[in-house]
């Protein structure tokens, strides 16, 4: 990729006003790239690129499509390391945890071109309609929707931008990426990978800078015909008040509840919540936040959990051994901490961690804490894990349930019952029997209830909602 440039249509251009930015590494300060400072009409640009590539990536056939995928694969499995170390520089993520996203990245490309090529209609029983008879076919056919804009963010900026453009290219729709501003530089060297492999000009662009002026252009363009965007909730709200008509999926924020009953296997729920709270140093959705807990165990499982919280290793994201790295800025971990401080100001104790230098924050367990209270209630988007306590079962079901989010919550337990009443009452999108919430397949339905978000993502649920159903009614002469 170009240094301080944009993709727009496939070819490196420079931001419309000239500006450019370094990205820095929330660590120790150094600048990992350099980007391009976009405004609304360089949007525009991208919008333009998008609405005639559609049209040629539309009658491109489905198998030199999945080509194109397969050789993007190949290229992306030869750059693994050289993206892992793009990604842990501007993210702050450690070098084993950037690895072992990239690494991913080669699959979800081939899977999203495999489901890109199935795009199945149905036959339709038209002589069952009274009136009707046997002179008369209908079926189905899918097509792409046309131009996907898709926004993500700083915490998964490999894994989140191809859940997006992966399968919006394999359906056969041109993509306008707005990734994160602080992590676009994973997002420019996939786009590169793309080209690379042979999409044709005007498919894909990748803009770079500001989300309000960037993201306000390209959602509420008529030209976009589906919106994908994770990221705040509070964001998410403003882009469908501005977005208009047409599809847009939300993956939004989170406030995940693990329960841990009385007859759970502790080793495995505490294993569970100290790999489940703490990985990619809790930036992420489906982190543990809330583990509430049955009083008769609550000793027993804290006892378990805190020497494997304790013996985290955390600081540097490139040291081999470090399992925690920084947040994305010291901003956001001053207000982390903040969020600890204030939690013990309202009675909890806090166990262990929470210490902060810089961007990194120690891996942190708070205790007794009051599930109305903010720690629990909003999403921290950081290493610590909160420890309330319910009464029974169905007050730790109460409890689950008690926050405006719905997207994902584990339990553990042994008794098949309470798992099947945990799955029919929990309001969440994912229900994970004895796991913890972070855990994810690339080709599942993944997405929230209530304010974690409208609509699924997951390759096969991305495609479909990618792409639009067409009826078709073949009309012939009665005989």
């Amino acid at each position: 990729m170009e240094t301080g440039k944009n993709l727009i249509g496939g070819r490196w251009t420079a931001a419309a006003g000239g500006r450019t930015q370094d990205i820095l590494s929330p660590f120790d300060g150094r600048t990992v790239g350099t980007v391009a400072v976009s405004e609304a009409r360089d949007a525009t640009a991208a919008l333009d690129a998008a609405e005639r590539g559609a049209r040629t990536w539309r009658d491109t056939p489905a198998h030199e499509r999945m080509d194109v995928m397969l050789r993007a694969a190949q290229l992306m499995e030869e750059r693994v390391e050289t993206v892992a170390q793009l990604l842990s520089g501007e993210n702050g993520k450690t070098i084993t945890e950037a690895r072992g996203e990239v690494g991913r990245a080669a699959d979800m490309i081939r899977l999203a071109g495999f489901e890109g090529s199935q795009l199945y209609g149905d036959t339709l029983p038209l002589d069952a309609n009274r009136g009707t008879g046997y002179d008369k076919l209908g079926f189905t056919v899918r097509q792409p929707v046309g131009v996907v804009v898709a926004i993500t963010p700083f915490n998964y900026p490999s894994l989140l931008v191809l859940h997006k453009i992966a399968p919006a290219l394999a359906a056969g729709n041109a993509v306008v990426l707005k990734p994160a501003r602080t992590t676009p530089l994973t997002a420019l060297a996939l786009a590169e990978v793309f080209v690379e492999a042979g999409l044709p000009e005007d498919v894909l662009s990748v803009v770079t800078g500001p989300g309000g002026e960037l993201g306000d252009a390209l959602v509420s363009d008529p030209r976009a015909r589906k919106i994908s965007f994770t990221g705040s909730t509070a964001v998410g709200e403003h882009i469908a008040s501005v977005a208009g008509v047409k599809r847009v999926s939300l993956e939004l924020g989170a406030s995940c509840p693990v329960l841990i009953m009385a007859d759970a296997d502790l080793d495995a729920a505490a294993d569970a919540v100290a790999a489940g709270g703490f990985a990619n140093a809790g930036e992420v959705c489906i982190s543990v936040q809330r583990v509430i807990v049955d009083p008769a165990i609550r000793g027993d499982f804290l006892d378990a959990l805190l020497p494997k919280v304790r013996a985290i290793p955390f600081g540097d994201p490139s040291a081999a051994d470090s399992r925690l790295g920084t947040l994305i800025s010291e901003q956001e971990a001053i207000r982390v901490e903040t969020s600890l401080r204030t939690a013990v100001d309202s009675g909890a104790q806090l166990l262990t961690g929470g210490e902060r230098e810089g961007a990194v924050i120690s891996p942190a367990v708070v205790d007794g804490v009051d599930p109305s209270t903010s720690l629990a209630q909003d999403e921290l988007f950081g290493p610590a894990v909160a420890v309330s306590e319910a009464t029974d079962f169905s007050a730790a079901l109460a409890q689950a349930n008690d926050t405006q989010y719905g997207l994902a919550a584990g339990l553990f337990t042994g008794d098949v019952s309470r798992a099947v009443q945990a799955i029919r009452q929990i309001d969440a999108g994912m229900v994970h029997i004895n796991w913890t919430p972070l855990w994810r397949a690339d080709l599942m339905p993944y997405g929230g209830m209530k304010a974690s978000g409208v609509g699924k993502e997951g390759f096969r649920t991305a495609v479909e909602s990618m792409t639009e159903a067409k009826t078709v009614v073949l009309h012939g002469r009665p005989w």
